[in-house]
């Protein structure tokens, strides 16, 4: 491409990309540097839906698991596009930062708002594309506006920025689910406090994740979501049918966490799906409940669900 600056590979595995280890490759995986990201972004995506190429945006892989039979099209990493700028009462910040490099910089420094995504895995822009939530709080609460990429009525992409209100934000979903968006940035409002004291809380974030287990073995983090009408935690309706330390290949539920699927060195993408649904079946036959997993699963699934 005429004036790219970045990556481009082709056959690239994406287990490396993601915090599963585990899945196929992209047929073609970019990723624009940092200097003119939005401007090479913009022309590949332009270029790929000229070319009725499919593109899959890629920021840390730490909720998704990957198709061993991999994404067919192009793979777009944001990883390249990081770092954060404060603004008074606000900072701005660019879509690949990883969230727990921003809730530490800015927790290091005074600045209240987001560090209860510390010790978080994944990128910005897949935090406010999924509205990340945890510790009862979520991303939508301190966002003020997000700048994306968009096709206009020509099917030229263009970056424009659109304010929090009224957008329609709900539990670990966003208004840029389901559309063709690319976040580029976003813009977060911040209080000052004792940065002795946000250390202190963001400590016991990452302690807890900790001991959670969170870090032991690859995994996206909690594998469903839950479900206030259930009437108790999804970890705890796993624990008590008995299902902690269920495997299925390489995969397993963790043997200290109900909500937890974990690859314990050789799982395949098929592996953890086919314990997912196990998992579905066998919390509906016995309780009538249906559980919806966070995990995304992405990429060419085709195959069977416990293929390679």
């Amino acid at each position: 491409m005429r004036g790219f600056s970045g990556e481009i590979r082709y056959h690239e595995s994406l287990a490396a990309h993601t915090t599963f280890r585990a899945g196929g490759p992209a047929d073609i995986w970019v990723q624009p540097g940092p200097d003119r990201f939005s401007e090479c972004a913009a022309s590949l995506l332009g270029s790929a839906a000229v070319a009725g190429i499919p593109v899959f945006i890629l920021g840390g892989g730490a909720n998704i698991v990957v198709s061993g039979r991999g994404i067919r099209g192009m793979v777009l990493d944001t990883r390249s596009w990081s770092g954060w700028e404060i603004e008074g009462d606000k900072v701005l910040v660019r879509s690949g930062t990883p969230v727990d490099d921003l809730a530490e910089g800015l927790g290091g420094r005074g600045f209240s708002g987001l560090e209860f995504l510390a010790g978080m895995p994944g990128t910005v822009g897949g935090a406010v594309w999924m509205n990340a939530r945890c510790y009862d709080r979520e991303i939508a609460g301190p966002l003020l506006e997000t700048e994306v990429l968009e096709p206009d009525r020509f099917g030229t992409w263009r970056p424009h920025w659109i304010p929090r209100e009224p957008l329609d934000f709900a539990y670990k979903k966003s208004p840029f689910q389901g559309s063709r968006a690319l976040i580029l940035n976003a813009r977060f409002a911040l209080e000052r406090r004792d940065p002795a004291e946000l250390r202190r809380v963001m400590a016991g974030y990452c302690k807890d994740r900790k001991e959670k287990g969170h870090y032991r073995y690859p995994s996206a983090g909690s594998a469903f979501k839950n479900n206030r009408d259930f009437g108790k935690p999804t970890g705890k309706i796993i624990d008590e049918l008995g299902l902690r330390g269920l495997s299925l290949g390489g995969a397993q539920v963790a043997p200290w966490h109900g909500n937890l699927i974990i690859n314990t060195g050789t799982a395949s993408a098929g592996d953890i799906r086919g314990l997912v649904e196990t998992l579905q079946d066998r919390v509906r036959d016995s309780l009538g409940l249906e559980l919806e997993p966070e995990i995304l699963f992405v990429g060419d699934w085709d195959a069977p669900a416990t293929g390679p």
